[in-house]
């Protein structure tokens, strides 16, 4: 009741979303000159002094103009005077004005192209963003998005240059560097994850229906946490920017899916579940006997998607008040096939040839924004998103009786493991910002969030057996929770805070802007977790059933009576939080027209603290308490050749700091039977990052790009196999140190224009080539290997897209896209025994690389319906991972396939109507 009286005060608190500026941009031609681009032109909203001159490319920007109706006005000597009237200027939008110029005729209105594009999402936009910015960053808009079909801001992250994501554990890796080095921020705060697994949130939980843009820094500004490696990871949400409305229908199959024939299951958990929403029925002990253990079937596995969008403006008080909805309802359906294997010291621990997985996943959005402009230099802003989603997964595997499992009772052959797991994930973001002018140079800016993460697990189940002929199944007894169902709670609450003071001085330039900014400012940090666990076991020694379809005839109140025994423990818990308070100074600088930058220096305190008391931790109970005070400094550098190159410089320190389930010892096991689990001595890792890139903008909306990087970890954390058993993985500070050294390449070109020289077939491409190596300490050394590369690190990553438009008034689009990842370390792997690690070790995990293609066709049916097609993983790649397997009687090696796995295509047929 606590959060939902907090999130009510939020929504009514602020008649509150900033009603920002727009700017007036565009392209001026030479019709003297075959429409070649007019430089040093110039550009002047008539009765101000705000103006622009074009550049080498013809090109201008006002920016920063408030908004309404102006006459812009266009010179140039020897040239007829232009004025363009009733041009409009909308807030946080840009007005487009292409025109074409002339010594005699002047120019005629109907020459004259005016648009106006949100600023934010704007491809052409966010390159200029891109092109002016003091820092290295990349976005993507959901303009572009649109194009290439992304539905979530995970999938739009991988199509920035050095993006991966792993297939294995779905996490993002820029540069290399997974979930630990990275990340992410909703409008430049913190946001929590929503999986003990993860320090970062689940992207795929951000719907392109509340995305502005997404965008990655890659190197760091004081202004930031200091704990980011590869870079950060920043969703900006819609905003209002015209009145609008719109509902968009969705609907389409998994081929996976589509050859079951009607045999898709479902865990018997789903029964308490309405919408993605489930529903406590009973307590965990007395669902053994009150809720069955058998899946169900589903009969529709149909995907679909039902999304509503619209935007207005009231008047209240006299005031004008902006407000942005979003809302979306989705359903999906995933199969997948293959094998799990998993080796001990070399030799086969277990075996599975059929491993199977049925996964349903819904999700239910809703964002909300309002937004009110107190003064000329008065602004508040506010978001709320709140977020619903569910993902029922069933995996079996064994069912064709030649699984295998290493000293099971009754049998090794015939093994059969069944996990059913339904999750649920509730996540509110909430947040405000201010922005005040105090003076004409000093602008104060500060924010606010509440987020709170509620993730469940209310009635996972898992069974292992054995068959042991094909009417005759008995359950395994090697321990007394073989047989079980277990809860599982996750509860995140975080409070952060910044304020920033900026001011300007120094001499102006042509634009008005001052030579120097000096930005101080405060940065605040709280996070609280709860975690609890829950297991009743069944020790159903000799207790038989005809099938694998009916263990729900064993655990009966009867049968506990006859022989069952309930085994229950203590729940597993570990409080946890963490406390980050942080001051900082940089300093904005411009030096002529060709070197500016930003230097600064950040000191910040952290402060983790971990309280468990868990079964597998001796004596139960522990705890630890790690802080860390440093001082951060960051320098970046731009050089502007001339109008069209530039050359960027960034170095900085920054940290790694550990997550709370890398330091809690609690044990997670995964479907298939792997373990992980954190470790109480993980120290933080320091990091060095330099950078080095060219850029050329050879015309509007095309780059080219080339950047070099090298980065030094110190304590580098990787995922480790463990001594003393198979499939346990332990985070680790698995040596001293680790070094990247990296290339990336990006080109956007346009290959085919229209009559009216506009693009119409564009390429997007980026590589990225890495060169990686990290020292191992004894611990993690085996077969002479001191050595090893970054766990979950491809060293080569291709992204490219081909996308083709009509530029006609019923548009229609085209993209294919492709995206390459190489080989990367899953897990590093460990010796078994010191003394014989030639021999006795378990080696290195190895996620093959895979190539995905993407198809996404859409036609605008009339001025307000669209159609579209999209096809996403069209090649649908064999997904393994490997292991290097030594024969201990002839000591030949060969590469094992561990697991291996199709997720099958997925096609989608939607539909788009604004209103």
């Amino acid at each position: 009741m606590r959060k939902l009286l907090t999130c009510l005060l939020i929504f009514s608190v602020a008649l509150l979303q900033a009603q920002e500026t727009g700017s007036i941009v565009g392209t001026l031609t030479d019709k003297e000159v075959n429409n070649e681009p007019l430089a040093f032109a110039n550009v002047l909203i008539k009765g101000t002094t705000k103006g622009a001159t074009s550049d080498f490319d013809g090109l201008y920007e006002i920016a920063n103009v408030e908004p309404g109706t102006y006459t812009v006005v266009f010179s140039y000597l020897g040239y007829e005077t232009v004025e363009i009237p009733n041009v409009i200027v909308e807030s946080g939008k840009v007005t487009t004005i292409n025109a074409p110029m002339s010594a005699s005729e002047g120019m005629s209105l109907d020459e004259v192209v005016v648009t106006t594009t949100a600023r934010k999402d704007s491809e052409a936009a966010l390159l200029l963003d891109q092109k002016k910015a003091l820092v290295i960053k990349e976005s993507i808009g959901s303009e572009r998005l649109s194009k290439i079909g992304v539905s979530n801001a995970s999938a739009a992250t991988t199509k920035i240059a050095g993006v991966s994501k792993s297939e294995g554990s779905g996490d993002i890796y820029i540069r290399g560097l997974g979930d630990r080095y990275l990340s992410t921020t909703m409008n430049g705060l913190p946001i929590p994850s929503d999986d003990v697994n993860n320090k970062n949130i689940n992207l795929n939980l951000f719907s392109t229906n509340i995305i502005e843009n997404v965008g990655i820094s890659k190197t760091y500004s004081t202004s930031s946490y200091a704990d980011q490696t590869s870079g950060n990871v920043d969703i900006s949400s819609k905003s209002y920017s015209k009145k609008a409305l719109s509902v968009g229908l969705s609907s389409g199959y998994n081929t996976n899916v589509l050859g079951l024939d009607g045999d898709f299951k479902r865990s018997i958990a789903t029964e308490d579940v309405t919408l993605g929403f489930h529903k406590k029925q009973y307590a965990l002990v007395d669902l053994i006997t009150r809720q069955g253990w058998d899946p169900l079937k589903q009969k529709n596995t149909g995907n679909y998607d039902i999304s509503l969008s619209g935007a207005e403006k009231f008047e209240i008080f006299g005031k004008e008040l902006k407000v942005f909805v979003a809302g979306s309802h989705s359903k999906s359906y995933q199969y997948q096939e293959g094998v799990f294997r998993s080796y001990r010291s070399n030799v086969l621990d277990n075996e599975f040839t059929d491993a199977e997985s049925f996964s349903s996943r819904t999700n239910t959005t809703g964002y909300l924004n309002l937004g009110l402009k107190l003064s000329d230099n008065h602004r508040l802003k506010i978001s709320s998103l709140a977020v619903n989603t569910s993902n029922d997964n069933v995996y079996e595997q064994g069912r064709n009786g030649e699984g295998y499992v290493f000293d099971q009772d009754p049998q090794e052959d015939g093994a059969f493991v069944r996990d059913q797991n339904f999750k649920q994930t509730i996540l509110l973001v909430n947040q405000i910002e201010g922005v005040h002018n105090i003076k004409e140079n000093n602008k104060l800016t500060w924010a606010g969030g509440y987020n709170y993460v509620l993730a469940q697990e209310p009635n996972r189940i898992r069974n292992e057996a054995n068959i042991l002929d094909p009417n005759t199944v008995q359950y395994a007894h090697v321990g007394d929770f073989q047989q079980r169902k277990s809860s599982q709670k996750i509860e995140d609450t975080e409070y952060n805070a910044y304020i920033n003071d900026a001011i300007s001085f120094g001499a102006l330039d042509e634009y008005d802007i001052h030579k120097f900014k000096l930005n101080i400012g405060v940065n605040f940090r709280q996070k609280d977790r709860v975690f609890s666990s829950l297991f009743a076991g069944v020790r159903a020694r000799d207790f038989q059933v005809p099938t694998v379809d009916q263990f729900s005839e064993t655990f009966t109140a009867d049968n506990f009576d006859n022989g069952l025994v309930l085994r229950e423990r203590e729940a597993d818990r570990y409080d946890a939080d963490l406390n980050v308070i942080a001051g900082y100074a940089n300093l904005d600088f411009h030096f002529g027209e060709k070197l500016s930058g930003n230097a600064g220096v950040r000191f910040e305190r952290d402060e983790i603290n971990v309280l468990w008391d868990v079964a597998n931790f001796v004596g139960r109970v522990g705890s630890i308490k790690k802080e860390y005070t440093e001082i951060y400094p960051s320098l970046n550098l731009k050089y502007a050749l001339n109008e069209k190159n530039a050359i960027r410089f960034a170095s900085s320190l920054t940290q790694t700091l550990p997550e709370f389930k890398e330091l809690a010892p609690f044990e997670y096991v995964s479907p298939t039977g792997r373990v992980t689990s954190g470790d109480p001595n993980l120290e933080k890792s320091d990091v060095l990052n330099i950078d080095l890139k060219y850029e050329f903008f050879p015309s509007r909306g095309q780059l080219l790009s080339a950047t070099g990087f090298y980065k030094n970890i110190k304590n580098p954390i990787n995922l480790a196999q463990t001594r003393g058993s198979s499939g346990n993985f332990q985070y680790a500070n698995t040596g001293e140190k680790a070094t990247i050294y990296g290339l990336e390449i990006e080109a956007r070109l346009g290959l085919l224009k229209n009559e009216d020289e506009e693009s119409i077939l564009d390429f997007n491409t980026n590589i990225t080539k890495m060169w990686f190596n990290q020292d191992l300490s004894e611990f993690f050394q085996y077969k002479n290997k001191t050595e090893s590369d970054l766990q979950g690190a491809s060293d080569l990553i291709l992204n490219g897209s081909l996308s083709y438009n009509s530029k006609t008034e019923k548009e229609f689009n085209a993209t294919l896209t492709g995206n390459y990842s190489s080989d990367k370390v899953y897990v590093l792997g460990s010796p078994e025994d010191f003394n014989n690690s030639d021999v006795l070790y378990n080696d290195e995990i190895i996620e093959k690389g895979f190539f995905t293609l993407d198809l996404v066709l859409s036609k605008m049916l009339t001025k307000k319906l669209q159609l579209k097609l999209v096809g996403r993983n069209l090649l649908n790649p064999d997904i393994q991972q490997t292991q290097l397997i030594q024969d201990l009687n002839t000591g030949v090696e060969s590469d094992k396939v561990v697991l291996s796995y199709k997720k099958g295509a997925q096609l989608n047929l939607s539909l788009k109507y604004n209103f």
